[in-house]
Order: structure tokens, then sequence, then C-alpha cells
């Protein structure tokens, strides 16, 4: 694999439907072994993020927030990996959770709240940065590292 220039893409959408289309526009960009870390406050729409990339990509199940659970796995080509890490309280609980299996270049995993375990994610991971909440628009930057920080053929 060549070297790759670091790319930031940015959107903007006014409703849930724009907000879905970027998604989906994201998750036709994906291949199995990518990692998505999703970043942005409470109410972002993280999860509704999620539910979109999952069903462009053909995966019927129902997508629901892990954020009790901090792991779901979805099937499908490719499987869907989602963990969200806002209830995490201790780095040392994700030893316990077995998270490192949910990594894979068989499937996409997607991690909400990726800041709460410094270290869990591939220097190749994809940052999507969600800025707004409730009702309002949605300002989306989709974070592709450069050099050296590419997946790994």
């Amino acid at each position: 694999m060549g070297a790759r220039s670091a790319s930031i893409v940015r959107a903007r959408a006014t409703d849930l439907l724009e907000f879905e289309a970027v998604a989906a526009a994201f998750a036709r960009e994906l291949l199995p072994g990518d990692v998505v870390a999703l970043y942005g406050a409470l109410g972002s729409g993280k999860t509704t993020f999620v539910a979109a990339v999952a069903r462009a990509l053909g995966n019927r199940a129902e997508i629901a927030s892990p954020t009790f659970t901090f792991w779901h796995r979805y099937g499908g080509t490719p499987a869907l990996e989602h963990i969200d890490l806002f209830r995490l309280e201790n780095p040392a609980e994700a030893a316990e959770l077995g998270l490192e299996e949910a990594f894979g270049d068989d499937r996409i995993v997607l991690v909400e709240w990726p800041e709460r375990l410094p270290g869990l994610l591939p220097p190749w991971a994809i940052g999507v940065h969600i800025a707004g909440a409730g009702d309002g628009p949605r300002e989306i930057a989709i974070e592709r590292p450069g050099e050296g920080g590419g997946q790994p053929a």
C-alpha cells in the first residue's frame, strides 16, 4: 500500500435525513479492517450515525447504543462491532470486557467515546467528529490519518 496523505472532509447536515445521508456516503468508503472513532457531545448523534452506516452497508439489525453493555456485535458482511465507552470509569475495566476481540480484518469497528480509553484504537483509525445536538444542524468532520497512520497492507 502506498503512502497517503491525511485528509479531512467536512459536511453540514441541517436535519436528520441529511445527517444520515452523510453517514451513508461515508459507509460506502469503509472496508473490512477499518476502525472508526466517533467524537461528539452527549446527544450529538453518534449512535444515529452508526445506525445509518449499518443500514448503508446492508445491515438490518436494530442498532442501539451499547452504553450499558459497552459492546454490540452485528452480523453481516462485513460484520460490525459497535463499542460505546461512555460508562467506562477506569481503563482497567477494559481488560475485563475483552474489547480487543472486537478488532479484526474481517469487520468494521465503530467506537463511541474513544477518548475514555486512550490506546485502544490503532493509529489508522478514522475520526468522525460531530458538533451539534438535539434538532439543530450538525457539523461533521471526517479525518483520515496520513502517512504512518494508514492501515497495514
